[in-house]
């Protein structure tokens, strides 16, 4: 009869355990930071980029057409929106899956006019990146088609955008609990999308954001009615009700110029 093989630890030449430098800890294992989607034909779907996207607000605006002019000579896509509740207020909004872009591209553009006069609203800037939850049955959709075909679509002009932060509790409760928590307020989502009344850009900003929110969320539609009443179902679910410490500042406005895709 055989022996059962025996189990022992890989060593290099100095007789030190794999991974281990002579006289020292063992190596951090290095974070694997690509997005990750369901399997697709058998095999996992991994990206290693993701989609950034920016709002820069703006008041003392009297031709906000000019900001889409400019825009669209630069051949930079995006949107340009008029604040609802200030009548010289504005905001763009950009994405690119290099984040120098913002700096390289689009800071130099803000230099003259038609920007050069505007003054910036800092308290309203947003920025964020695509993100996937492990269980996409198209990354490249989630990542970056999805959510350029919803802030580029002409037939959805009106925009609510704003930040969260979650409770530390949160991220306490378990995977299920989490996941049981999520679905609870995606299914309000997914209703107001079927119905074509509301549609969502969600964004990762942590480590982004200068007042530390989690995330940025923009609600998109044909009508703003619906947006508004997508965030009032949406504050009856636990994760609202229970696991938010902050929502807002909200800015509130209707896109005057898009980009094609």
């Amino acid at each position: 009869m055989s022996q059962a093989p025996t189990h022992s630890h890989a060593s290099d030449s100095s007789g030190q355990p794999a991974g281990r430098p002579a006289g020292g800890p063992p190596r951090p294992e290095i974070p694997d930071l690509s997005e990750k989607g369901a399997a697709k034909g058998g095999e996992p779907q991994k990206l290693n980029e993701r989609l950034f996207m920016q709002l820069l607000a703006f008041t003392g605006c009297d031709n906000s057409n000019a900001l889409g002019d400019a825009m669209a000579a630069a051949n930079i896509e995006g949107v340009v929106y008029e604040n609802i509740s200030d009548p010289r207020g504005v905001a763009i909004l950009t994405h690119h899956k290099d984040p120098g872009f913002f700096i390289d591209t689009l800071r130099p553009l803000l230099h003259p006019e038609p920007f050069k006069s505007l003054t910036p609203q800092p308290q309203f800037t947003m920025m964020g990146r695509t993100y996937s939850l492990g269980y996409e049955p198209n990354l490249q959709d989630t990542l970056f088609d999805r959510p350029r075909r919803t802030a580029l679509n002409p037939a959805w002009p009106w925009a609510v955008w704003y930040p969260l932060r979650r409770s530390g509790k949160f991220e306490q409760l378990t995977k299920d609990e989490q996941m049981a928590i999520l679905r609870e307020h995606g299914t309000i989502g997914m209703a107001f999308g079927a119905g074509d009344l509301a549609h969502d850009i969600r964004l990762d900003c942590r480590g982004l954001d200068v007042n530390d929110n989690d995330f940025v969320v923009g609600l998109l539609g044909k009508e703003l009615f619906p947006l508004s009443a997508v965030v009032q179902s949406m504050r009856k679910t636990q994760q609202t009700s229970l696991y938010l410490t902050s929502l807002g500042p909200f800015w509130v406005g209707r896109a005057v110029w898009k980009s094609a895709m």
